[in-house]
């Protein structure tokens, strides 16, 4: 708890604790509002998709361009356009002029924002605790945050979709995005060094930094590999609520939160001992562990099973994407945190569209369980691979 010593993170932390809530809330309730008023799985697949793929395509530009910029400013501008897209959100759906069309706009001008967004509050995070021993800490006390609110904000979507449908939601996400706004005004930090050079440039250079630094680039691979293959099973859960688990809102709500419920403790297994010698073997065990958990999805029982499925998902998802998270922010150069940064998010959250994307097409030919399986399948088979390959590096040579 090192980093909650400095009032700086202090502010952030209390702003991003209600700003996260928001934004779980809201993801439950665009999710929920497109099954509910289309039934199509390919749909869900192409919402989820239209969030994410910003990141992969314009979140790396992104990360050079703030690098060049007062990174604070133009996150004070971001978080005031996300309430307003909030705002929106509410008042399309409160006069019943949401369809198919408007919602994937939305979700597309949501992907856009947040592709600036996340980086951007990411590589902010250092400016926040001055001492660079306390940013690990501040990492995985942000994680944690994240985590925190994926297990208290799906339960409490799903509540308020019952009791005042999916515009509450949307208006308490907007002013959940004030809070963070408010906290960003507050603090006085030192402006971090800035690139120089043009975007491009720029772009290149952090390109550069990834491609030449073999730990980086086999940390980038295992983010794509899990996110691709683990994080499909989001788009699918209105589908596994509704029409598997014959459950409402409020099923989807539980199942989202039983995977945030895993996502914190995996975050807390970190905090306690996330030490820099156990981060790889904790990617390839979260790896191991979303299989088993993809698997158990495939073959629906009791839908207790799957709250244990999910919550196995979720831990084993968050501990991998964090720790590479760690890797990669403690080994990169102050300047180029922000690139590093991008980068990651942009892997993280663009694979996981994809995935998205090709998990609703698919469920739409063979179902919703089985799609999980297949992805679970091919997992344990690259799980396999890369501990036999691990094992081959470090035995002697004879």
């Amino acid at each position: 708890m090192r980093a909650l010593a400095h009032r700086n993170f202090q502010i952030y932390f209390a702003g991003q604790a209600v700003s996260t809530l928001g934004k779980w809330v809201q993801q439950v309730a665009l999710s929920w509002l497109t099954y509910h008023l289309t039934g199509s799985a390919v749909l869900l697949g192409t919402i989820t998709f239209l969030t994410l793929v910003p990141q992969l395509l314009i979140g790396p530009l992104a990360g050079a361009w703030t690098d060049r910029h007062d990174k604070r400013r133009l996150l004070i501008i971001v978080q005031t356009i996300l309430a307003l897209q909030s705002l929106v959100l509410a008042i399309l759906a409160y006069g019943l002029w949401m369809n198919g069309l408007t919602l994937a706009l939305m979700a597309l001008l949501l992907g856009v924002l947040n592709a600036v967004e996340t980086p951007l509050r990411q590589a902010l995070i250092g400016s926040f605790v001055p001492d660079p021993a306390d940013l690990p800490n501040a990492l995985v006390l942000n994680a944690m945050l994240i985590n925190a609110a994926r297990f208290v904000g799906p339960p409490l979507a799903g509540a308020l979709i019952a009791f005042a449908g999916e515009a509450g939601c949307f208006l308490l996400t907007a002013l959940a995005f004030l809070c963070l706004l408010i906290g960003l005004m507050k603090v006085r930090t030192t402006p971090s060094p800035r690139a120089s050079g043009s975007t491009g440039e720029v772009f290149r250079e952090g390109l550069r930094y990834l491609w030449r630094t073999l730990e980086v680039r086999r940390l980038m691979v295992s983010v794509v590999i899990i996110n691709l293959l683990a994080s499909c099973y989001t788009a699918l859960l209105p589908i596994l609520a509704k029409s598997v688990y014959e459950g409402d809102a409020r099923t989807l709500g539980w199942l989202w939160g039983a995977a945030g419920a895993g996502a914190f403790l995996a975050t807390i297994v970190l905090a306690v001992s996330g030490s820099a010698s156990r981060l790889q073997h904790f990617i390839l065990a979260g790896a191991a562990l979303c299989a088993m958990g993809l698997f158990g999805l495939s073959m629906p029982a009791h839908v207790l099973l799957a709250l244990l499925c999910l919550a196995m998902l979720g831990f084993g998802i968050t501990i991998s994407n964090v720790s590479s998270n760690m890797q990669l922010q403690s080994g990169a150069p102050g300047a180029l945190r922000g690139r590093v940064v991008a980068f990651y998010i942009a892997l993280r959250f663009g694979f996981e569209a994809i995935g998205g994307l090709f998990a609703g097409v698919i469920a739409a030919q063979l179902g919703a369980p089985l799609t999980l399986g297949i992805a679970g399948g091919l997992l344990l088979v690259i799980v396999v691979v890369r501990e036999i390959s691990n094992r081959y590096e470090v035995s002697p040579r004879r």
